[in-house]
């Protein structure tokens, strides 16, 4: 059995999300002991927080559906940027358009391919 190996920029990728995932939580978590009452947003911001961290980690073990939502997850950002300042909002519009440029690839296509069973 031969085990693929993840291109660079998949692995460029997939740590980025990764890192994002361990500070952004770690990050907001601090926020949510730091609140006098729950509210509901702080669970909401760690889950997208906890998704990038997950996806960060199945793009390296080569799941598809990880490549499709680490794009989606950045979409999403580009969405909720709409109303922030410009620069916001180009900023995450570059980043999208990067990480899906890196992970389609051909060679990251490639990666992500299942691999025939016999």
């Amino acid at each position: 059995m031969t085990v693929k190996r993840p291109p660079w920029s998949v692995v460029i990728v997939a740590c980025l999300y990764i890192a994002v995932g361990v500070l952004g939580f770690a990050f907001h978590l601090r926020e949510f002991f730091q609140r006098s009452s729950f509210q509901y947003d702080i669970v909401e911001i760690e889950l997208t927080e906890f998704l990038a961290f997950l996806f960060g980690v199945f793009l390296l073990r080569g799941a598809n559906w990880a490549r499709w939502g680490a794009v989606a997850w950045m979409a999403f950002h580009v969405a909720l940027s709409v109303f922030d300042p410009f620069q916001k909002l180009a900023a995450h519009v570059v980043f999208l358009v990067l990480i899906s440029w890196l992970l389609f690839r051909s060679d990251a296509a490639h990666y992500f391919r299942p691999t025939p069973k016999t």
